[in-house]
């Protein structure tokens, strides 16, 4: 009886292990390839359980997400042999697993180094078809599109993997250019900040010299209108000392002498040497006969 348990307990350990290495199941973020012997059976698996041949069959599994590829820095010469560093990624997905399989043995190590190599190429191949200046500004999300398209087509063809899109982190000069470049750089600024003070300066003249010109203009402008008041009330002021010496002679006579010895004795340091019978004193002398 002990042995009749104990072969339908090894029937039934063989049937659960059977089973077990009978089904598999492959996730909504899995790529999965069927294997016969080693060789590719049955392709792109989708989502769901599935039935192999226990030790016929194989089943190998691989992350259906987009994935990153991250390249090292590489040095490349642009069109006009300058040296520039590239740091770039990638974001790839496995499109076909049967070529997938088939190019790298599973190997998802040897796909990324495969993947960076022809990453690499294509950069080159595009850096050293475009200036410096198209590299770091002109042209670079071209240059980029451009390479994803081609890249795409590579890697489909001989990968099995879709390059979604390429992308550049930085771009650097070699450390022995780069001071050089720097040094042309603060040169070319300071030629700029140069021009920009001398223009500047040719401003200033121009607006000092206008502003001048405007100047000596409102001043003329002032004296002539300050001229003529003055011409017209001195007009006037005649006109008036006219009019009263016309009406009584003696009497103007007498005011402007009045007037003279006011101002001529209206400091006591002033002296005169004039004649005592001189028409100056004439009133004086009258008004004392008087």
């Amino acid at each position: 009886m002990s042995a009749m348990k104990f072969v339908i307990t090894f029937i039934l350990f063989a049937f659960v292990v059977l089973g077990t290495n009978s089904l598999f199941i492959v996730n909504e973020m899995e790529r999965a390839v069927l294997l016969e012997f080693g060789a590719v059976k049955r392709a792109d698996i989708g989502p769901g359980l599935h039935f192999k041949w226990p030790f016929i069959n194989d089943v190998r599994k691989f992350d259906g997400r987009v994935l990153t590829s991250d390249a090292p820095p590489e040095r490349f010469l642009t069109l006009e042999k300058k040296a520039v560093i590239v740091d770039s990624f990638a974001k790839y997905r496995i499109e076909n697993v049967a070529i997938y399989y088939t190019a790298t043995s599973g190997d998802e190590g040897l796909a990324e180094q495969l993947l960076k190599q022809r990453i690499n190429t294509g950069l080159r191949n595009e850096i050293s078809s475009r200036t410096l200046y198209e590299v770091v500004s002109g042209e670079r999300d071209q240059l980029m599109q451009v390479l994803t398209t081609e890249l795409n087509e590579v890697t489909k063809e001989e990968l099995g993997v879709s390059v979604i899109d390429v992308r550049v982190k930085r771009i650097d000069l070699p450390p022995e250019v780069s001071q050089s470049v720097y040094d042309r750089m603060n040169t070319e600024r300071d030629i700029e900040a140069r021009e920009h003070r001398a223009k500047g300066q040719e401003l200033a003249v121009g607006i000092s010299a206008d502003a001048e010109k405007q100047r000596e203009v409102i001043l003329a402008s002032a004296y002539s209108e300050s001229e003529k008041i003055r011409g017209e009330g001195d007009a006037e002021a005649a006109s008036i000392y006219a009019s009263a010496f016309t009406k009584d002679r003696e009497f103007y006579k007498f005011y402007r002498s009045m007037d003279a010895y006011k101002n001529s004795f209206s400091s006591k340091s002033d002296v005169l040497l004039i004649d005592t019978d001189s028409d100056y004193f004439k009133y004086m002398n009258d008004s004392g006969r008087n």
